[in-house]
């Protein structure tokens, strides 16, 4: 219920700054033009904000902790197998972290491929071998070299702009629709029209969310093809595996899941931002 509510206020509120925001600059968000304008801008303006701010979200989120200075042989090993990897890939170094977990998972955050963020789980750095620890974070810096970050933002803000588009397009054809079989004209009111904007809201969000999935699954074949190429196929599907044995994952928030090494599982395929790891595997080994 927390959530319902909370995604009401949230749509409430975007429609209120928006308005203030249009009345301001003089665009009529009442017309097609306008309305693709507003559309566009939170669209894209959320994904973007995201992607900007993704780095310390994941540092705050998954209590992150960076190794600034190695303290001991691990971390150093782990620092030095980054380091070794991004030179390989041609970015900048990015920032390592490990934060507390008992799931086997790692993600790649950042806002571009030379400020990037590269975090595994404890669960994963002492519940792995070496060898398969580092095909995992070859597949998290070829995400990073491959830009997935920004590809992902991007396609976001596409199904963002035509999601909030299309649902107050629809929204308005059902108000003047309304008014015109009202004797006085007035259609829906204020509250019964942002009642439909949130129906419409979530169930284009789900369609739109299919896409953005499917982009997902391809991103985390070319990745697992991009860490076989840095460390070796054999590792690569050892690390794959490994997952497969491991307990099931579903502490790592949405938002930093799409980069992980390991997805959350989900009822229909459609929805989920990783392939089976059956696939992957299958994939390697058919490379």
């Amino acid at each position: 219920m927390k959530r319902v509510m909370l995604l009401i206020l949230t749509n409430l509120a975007i429609l209120v700054v928006a308005s203030i925001v249009m009345s301001i600059l003089g665009v009529n968000t009442k017309s097609m033009g306008g309305l693709l304008i507003f559309a566009a801008m939170f669209g894209f303006g959320g994904s973007f904000i995201s992607l900007k701010i993704s780095k310390w979200m994941a540092k705050k989120t998954m209590g992150c902790e960076v190794i600034a200075s190695p303290r001991d042989e691990t971390e150093r090993w782990l620092v030095d197998t980054v380091a070794r990897q991004a030179e390989q890939s041609g970015i900048k170094m990015p920032e390592v972290a490990i934060y507390n977990s008992g799931e086997m998972n790692a993600f790649a955050t950042g806002p571009s491929k030379d400020n990037a963020l590269v975090a595994v789980s404890t669960g994963l750095l002492y519940g792995m071998e070496k060898g398969e620890i580092e095909a995992v974070l070859a597949h998290e810096v070829s995400h990073v070299a491959n830009g997935d970050m920004v590809t992902l933002t991007l396609i976001q803000g596409v199904v963002n702009t035509f999601v909030i588009f299309a649902a107050r397009a629809i929204a308005q054809v059902i108000d003047n629709f309304v008014a015109s079989d009202d004797e006085e004209g007035e259609g829906m009111g204020f509250f019964a029209y942002m009642a439909v904007v949130f129906v419409l809201d979530m169930i284009l969000g789900i369609l739109a969310s299919t896409i953005v999935a499917y982009f997902s699954r391809i991103r985390e074949f070319k990745a697992d093809e991009g860490a076989a190429k840095l460390v070796g196929k054999d590792k690569m599907i050892a690390a794959l595996e490994r997952l497969r044995q491991g307990p099931a994952t579903g502490e790592m928030p949405a938002q930093m899941s799409a980069f992980g090494i390991n997805g959350k599982k989900s009822m229909a395929e459609l929805l989920m931002s990783h392939p089976p790891l059956e696939k992957r595997i299958e994939a390697l080994r058919n490379q």
